[in-house]
């Protein structure tokens, strides 16, 4: 601890055995992580780890840029991908909690396009991928509480083998690049539903959705509403759309072809603002930061004087929103058999029947790009891994990063 910069320490660091952690056991982190990129599967990354509010953990391994072999850094910038989506949701539920939005309401209310949907029917021909599709009308509208947990019915493009799935405008990322909102609003109005609203769970552009409501209904882009109800209050003056100034030279790099399959990967750094900025994905991130966003979650809505969220609205936030609904996040991550869905973020449900370790009512997410977070409010933790590992080889290191947190508990 003694070596973290001052002013990169997101958190008042104190010595992990007085919040119950071991030093010699957090130790064990840098050599594990180490020895994945000694033999070529791990580009490098940060782990930030709080105990109790207090940072007990904020260290780089490995490179920023594994090609020219330059160290990673500890305040690196990393694409955060679908860690937005919390971001977003807490966007949303600042507005819930001024009665600007139900998570009952209609998510045509706010973006009327979205009040009239079409399902495709669960044919041969539409599960084949090959058509042609036969619609049917929605049986209800899609809801904000679906927009927020990934059961509105919308999948992504290429997130699946089915005509549906084919029909789909690509992802977050490319939405963001070739519509504003009202084009958004109309091209997913146009596309057939996999889905009646509030069946299942499938992974899609639900949170693309619930960033619209957010916009509609607080009368700003979400940026917009990110920044002045989330990141100024925090102080995470590091992560938005945009690059901060001087940025490029501290974005990561992935390595140049992926270890699993050989074939060439990369994650590009922002060129600039995107055209939308959606609820799915786009933020840029330190770990730093997004441990001062974890820790408020954590900490029940407030950091350092500033409240974001009461403590009973992040509590419904990591509370399970999926019974009775078919499906769940083991779809996108086999590791979380057995977990629920919240409000944007998985929540564990049983102490054991994953692959993850923690108590229930731990809960987060992660990006497809290699970042991950969670909190733990039973065990005072929350944890950050940031990293620049697309490709399969993403869920190893979630799994070997949350071994090694809990690992370090002694009480």
């Amino acid at each position: 601890m003694d070596t973290i910069q001052a002013d990169i320490a997101p958190l008042a660091p104190t010595k992990p055995e007085s919040v119950g952690m071991s030093s010699a056991r957090l130790a064990r982190i840098r050599p594990a992580l180490q020895r994945e990129v000694d033999e070529g599967r791990f580009p490098g990354g940060v782990v930030a780890i709080a105990r109790d509010g207090r940072l007990v953990h904020l260290e780089a391994v490995g490179f920023l840029d594994p090609e020219a072999r330059v160290p990673m850094r500890p305040d690196a910038l990393f694409a955060i991908a679908s860690m937005t989506k919390p971001v977003c949701g807490v966007a949303a539920l600042s507005l819930v909690e001024e009665g600007r939005l139900l998570l009952s309401d209609p998510v045509g209310a706010h973006v009327p396009p979205l009040m009239s949907m079409q399902v495709a029917k669960a044919t041969p021909a539409m599960l084949s991928g090959e058509g042609p599709l036969d619609l049917e009308p929605q049986r209800r509208p899609m809801t904000v509480q679906d927009a927020a947990r990934h059961t509105t019915g919308f999948v992504y493009g290429g997130f699946g083998a089915t005509a549906v799935h084919a029909a789909h405008p690509g992802t977050s990322l490319t939405v963001a690049r070739d519509h504003d909102a009202a084009s958004l609003a109309a091209a997913l109005a146009a596309t057939p539903l996999r889905h009646h609203p509030g069946e299942a769970w499938d992974y899609g552009f639900s949170t693309d959705v619930l960033g619209l409501v957010a916009g509609a209904a607080g009368g700003a882009s979400l940026g917009t509403l990110m920044r002045q109800r989330i990141f100024d209050p925090l102080g995470m003056t590091e992560t938005g759309y945009v690059l901060p100034e001087g940025g490029l030279a501290r974005f990561a790099t992935a390595l140049p072809t992926c270890p699993l399959t050989g074939k060439p990967q990369s994650v590009a750094a922002p060129d600039g603002p995107p055209r939308l900025e959606v609820g799915g994905a786009g933020l840029v991130s330190t770990a730093a930061d997004y441990l001062r966003f974890a820790e408020m979650l954590r900490g029940g809505g407030t950091l350092g004087g500033a409240r974001v969220l009461s403590p009973a609205t992040v509590r419904w936030m990591g509370s399970d929103h999926l019974q009775g609904i078919e499906g769940g996040p083991d779809r996108m991550d086999p590791g979380l058999a057995g977990y629920g869905f919240g409000l944007t973020v998985a929540v564990r449900r049983n102490p054991g029947g994953s692959a993850f370790m923690g108590a229930p009512g731990a809960f987060g997410w992660s990006g497809v790009f290699g970042t991950f977070f969670w909190v733990d409010p039973a065990e005072r933790l929350a944890v950050v891994l940031m990293a620049h590992a697309p490709g399969e080889m993403r869920l190893r290191y979630r799994r070997l990063v949350n071994m090694l947190a809990y690992q370090a508990i002694e009480d």
